[in-house]
């Protein structure tokens, strides 16, 4: 899934204003204008009838975004001593964006284990606790699984029907 349809999907779950999300990219540290924004969430016909997005929304970006809408919910955390200032990028590759998606969304919207896995039941996909713990972890455990598109769809499927009935 692209980032693009990420930002869209979340936008749409969780009924965030243009504006709302030029603030959230400004607090996760990217400076992100309003009309950049709709170039962002806009998609645009080729030639070939491929749709792409007049703007692409590269992982740096969506990593700010996460990291914005964690302080916009719920607040500026200080760092503790010894601990740098602004973290490092959590989304290093393609292959851990959809598991990064779904940790900062839980963080951000304070979603415990039972929430995340009745977000997947309104979506009509049953998860575990095991399945959704694997997904979780940190890349490198023994126990990670990367989480497929299939997933991260569901939960944003989910997450609409949660939040906007």
């Amino acid at each position: 899934m692209e980032n693009n349809d990420v930002l869209v999907r979340l936008r749409y779950a969780l009924e965030i204003k243009n504006s709302e999300m030029a603030e959230i990219f400004k607090l996760g540290g990217k400076e992100v204008t309003v009309p950049e924004i709709v170039k962002i969430l806009k998609k645009t016909e080729s030639e070939d009838e491929e749709q792409n997005y007049e703007l692409k929304c590269t992982n740096s970006m969506l990593d700010s975004f996460l990291n914005g809408f964690i302080i916009y919910k719920r607040g500026k955390q200080e760092p503790k001593p010894g601990q740098p200032a602004t973290p490092e990028p959590s989304i290093k590759n393609n292959t851990n964006v959809n598991n990064i998606v779904l940790k900062k969304v839980k963080i951000a919207l304070a979603l415990t284990t039972e929430d995340m896995i009745e977000t997947f039941k309104l979506a009509g996909l049953n998860v575990s606790k095991g399945e959704l713990g694997a997904i979780l972890r940190k890349e490198g455990h023994k126990n990670y699984k990367p989480c497929l598109d299939s997933f991260a769809r569901a939960f944003l499927k989910g997450l609409a029907i949660k939040y906007r009935g």
